[in-house]
């Protein structure tokens, strides 16, 4: 089997499922980068060295190369491009493709009802609905807004980022996080409003008000970073908050590592969410808002972890202090988190199951897992279950 990606430009999320591919297929497997990445993305470590990849291609560097191995190889999966002028042909071929995509309308499933989105929604995927074009949802709400329009009807499946996975003998793993002293807190991503970065120097005055030892752990860097750092200044907690800045994705896993906790904040707007898969695979117990997309594929609440729901501060707040209060009782979910990731939601394990499943779908066969990477994507309304947390 023949099989290409093509996306916008390889990184850290990416590398391990292609990687994966790579070992399974050899020369057969193909990454084909549509475009440089952006200087954001290298200044928070995101840069990888495409010369030492060997099943890497760029468009803009062999335009006509990459096009001929799209139109003729067995399988293709699209991500996000910014060229829908090479996804088409391919669409229009009748060949075995995929197509890969976080939610249409994270601001709101409202946008549906707007004739021009909705014309622009035909080209790219509605017209395709009887096609043999499935659709893979990066992230637990995307089904419900390509169920909005008609797209891909049967044809959704669940899929997500797969970081690169660390495995652990069991004496290494009970050795990662101390036993003594203060519960170690992660928090890791840019410092932007839609990731609430100030819920986490809320949340430490509140654990100082309460007199728990505490260390937070600030990985990143962005726009609030300058005021979050003198309001926990301001408010006597230097002793307790680390900020690191815009830290590498190694040294990132090395931290959370040792942390007890990892808590992800981010809005409605955060697609996916792939710190909370290495959060998990590190063994931390996560705290994470359900409207992120990795976090009703990820997490069983209370089971290999905790969700809160509406973004509501108050909520997530209780759920730390109740750890605190209640840790010995509570720590199991990272164990329970880490063998989530461990077993199912990897690359390895992702790489058997999309070859597979592309295997059946080439023989007009669709066939889909009985639970995690590839299962039938259930249709979440955005809104859905917001009462259902603590």
């Amino acid at each position: 089997m023949t099989f290409i990606f093509v996306s916008n430009y390889i990184n850290h999320h990416q590398i391990p499922l292609c990687e994966a591919l790579y070992k399974r297929l050899g020369k057969g497997f193909v990454f084909i980068q549509t475009m440089p990445m952006e200087a954001e993305r290298v200044e928070m470590g995101w840069h990888v060295n495409t010369e030492d990849i060997p099943y890497l291609m760029c468009l803009y560097e062999d335009e006509y190369e990459c096009l001929k191995r799209i139109m003729e190889s067995d399988v293709v999966l699209f991500g996000w491009t910014g060229r829908e002028d090479i996804v088409t042909p391919r669409l229009c071929s009748g060949k075995t493709t995929l197509r890969v995509s976080e939610r249409l309308y994270r601001e709101g499933q409202w946008k549906a009802i707007s004739p021009r989105g909705l014309i622009a929604k035909y080209q790219e995927h509605i017209r395709y609905r009887r096609e043999n074009i499935c659709m893979l949802c990066a992230g637990a709400y995307a089904a419900s807004d390509f169920h909005l329009i008609g797209a891909y009807p049967n044809k959704l499946f669940k899929w997500g980022y797969f970081t690169k996975l660390r495995i652990y003998s069991d004496e290494t793993f009970a050795a990662l996080k101390s036993k003594e002293g203060p519960l170690e807190i992660v928090w890791a991503g840019r410092f932007i409003p839609l990731k609430h970065p100030e819920y986490m120097v809320r949340l430490g005055k509140a654990l100082k008000e309460k007199g728990y030892a505490y260390r937070m752990h600030m990985l990143g860097g962005g726009e609030l970073e300058s005021a979050l750092r003198r309001e926990v200044e301001r408010e006597g907690m230097s002793d307790a908050f680390v900020f690191y800045g815009y830290t590498p994705p190694e040294q990132v896993r090395d931290v959370m590592e040792k942390c007890h906790i990892h808590l992800f904040t981010s809005n409605h707007l955060e697609g996916w969410g792939a710190v909370v898969n290495e959060g998990m695979n590190s063994g931390c117990v996560e705290v994470v808002d359900a409207r992120v997309g990795a976090a009703p594929y990820l997490i069983r609440h209370g089971i290999n972890g905790l969700l809160y729901s509406g973004g509501h501060y108050e909520k997530m707040e209780a759920l730390v202090i109740d750890l605190f209060d209640n840790w010995e009782a509570r720590c199991g979910m990272g164990r329970a988190a880490y063998e989530t990731i461990r077993d199912m939601w990897n690359a390895e394990h992702a790489a058997d199951v999309l070859l597979r499943f592309t295997e059946k779908l080439r023989l007009g066969e669709i066939r889909p897992e009985k639970e995690g990477p590839l299962s039938a994507a259930p249709v979440i309304k955005p809104k859905a279950g917001k009462n259902e947390f603590a």
